[in-house]
């Protein structure tokens, strides 16, 4: 019989490497009669029937083994469980061409090139369209900043062979560095079941353009701008069903507007560490969504 309150959290083999705060659900869970499971998306033999609920957070490696992660994820979803976040929201939000979706409805993305496989001349027609002197070079399919790459307009020739030895038939994009990374961070808002929890500002270490925490990065809890809420509303009312959690990434560009930079919805991270309340939040709208 279906624990009604059983809830799995679906994580990796080992988080040693990474900055995880999803045990602070625990207790909020806990308090409000949820049987909290942490387990690896790699676990074998798992009844997935005896959970209600099977909440994706920390698969941090899923990338190396996307087609093994689906079947995962197909399992539960085919059980009596309820996955979160859905099967078809991971299934649009796994190739970052979602992006494509959001600029078509009016969003304004980082302005991005895309490519099936490695195209030698891709670095040059970057830097000349959009006349910049450094560029990223990302997988389509990626997470924890793996495989990005910072280019600078002088030392493409010496990057290339190992551009090539990484995007050989593997699809990829390429975007203007956006200095605003460096002069003042990546913003990221997060929303539970639609609704607004808190914001963080990103900032990555000096000499670094990478804003994660693993690559010492640093967090500022902040009040977001009313644009930066307005905008990531508008993005999440594109978004069907609505995701019990999302996390919004944005740079400001030159003419001080806001980028989508990323639409998380597969296993970012919420950053429970950084609101007091935010573990509380999170585990309340999960009770009154499946208590009702």
């Amino acid at each position: 019989m279906i624990n009604t309150k059983k809830c799995a959290i679906l994580t990796m083999d080992n988080l040693q490497d990474f900055e995880c705060y999803d045990q602070l659900l625990v207790d909020p869970l806990t308090q409000l009669g949820w049987q909290v499971d942490f387990i690896s998306w790699k676990a074998k033999d798992i009844c997935w029937d005896d959970y209600f609920v099977v909440i994706i957070r920390s698969t941090w490696d899923y990338q190396n083994d996307v087609s093994a992660f689906f079947k995962v994820l197909e399992k539960i979803e085919a059980s009596h469980a309820i996955l979160e976040n859905s099967l078809e929201i991971v299934r649009w939000n796994l190739e970052k061409t979602y992006l494509k979706d959001l600029e078509a409805q009016g969003i304004q993305i980082v302005p991005t090139h895309w490519y099936d496989k490695f195209d030698t001349h891709s670095l040059t027609k970057a830097f000349n369209y959009w006349n910049c002197e450094e560029i990223i070079v990302k997988p389509v399919v990626s997470a924890n900043a793996d495989n990005t790459f910072r280019i600078h307009t002088q030392r493409q020739l010496n990057d290339q062979l190992q551009l090539f030895s990484v995007f050989e038939n593997r699809a990829y994009m390429v975007q203007p560095f956006i200095q605003n990374i460096l002069k003042e961070g990546e913003f990221s808002t997060f929303y539970f079941n639609g609704e607004y929890s808190h914001s963080i500002l990103k900032t990555p270490k000096q000499g670094d353009f990478r804003v994660q925490e693993e690559h010492g990065g640093s967090l500022l809890k902040i009040e977001p701008e009313v644009t930066l809420k307005d905008i990531s509303l508008k993005i999440l009312q594109q978004i069907n069903p609505t995701p019990l959690y999302a996390r919004l990434d944005f740079v400001r560009n030159k003419n001080n507007e806001f980028c989508v930079m990323e639409v998380e919805l597969i296993e970012p991270s919420l950053y429970f560490n950084m609101d007091p309340q935010a573990a509380e939040r999170f585990a309340r709208v999960l009770d009154e969504k499946y208590s009702k």
